[in-house]
């Protein structure tokens, strides 16, 4: 089962007990949120497109971490003008853990053990 569904002005392909990096939201380590612009949702081969949300979706998450990103530098050149610029930018971001995705006559997976009907017993 997964989702695709918006944090923080992105889009993201979630599923259950994922652990993703976003953009910085506001909370603590250990705070849930609640994610409502739910775009899809697919369990098997029950797939809902939302119009343009899923109309009853949300995805739970719990904030994990606050972490900053690895840097990027930029650096800035105009040739034979002696000019030459560098700098850096590091961007904050939220690790989150994905605790379920719920929509209205959706229930969560069920695993199922397949079964192979070709082995013979003898």
């Amino acid at each position: 089962m997964y989702a695709i569904v918006e944090i923080a002005g992105q889009q993201f392909k979630v599923s259950k007990d994922r652990r993703i990096f976003v953009h910085r939201l506001a909370g603590e380590v250990g705070d849930k949120l609640t994610f409502d612009k739910v775009y899809l949702i697919e369990n098997g081969n029950d797939i809902r497109v939302g119009m343009p949300v899923v109309e009853g979706g949300s995805v739970s998450a719990s904030i994990m971490s606050h972490v900053r990103g690895d840097k990027v530098l930029v650096f800035k050149k105009k040739r034979r003008k002696g000019y030459q610029k560098m700098t850096g930018h590091r961007q904050d971001l939220t690790q989150i853990l994905i605790e379920g995705i719920k929509a209205e006559g959706i229930e969560e997976d069920v695993v199922v053990e397949s079964v192979n009907e070709n082995i013979v017993e003898e």
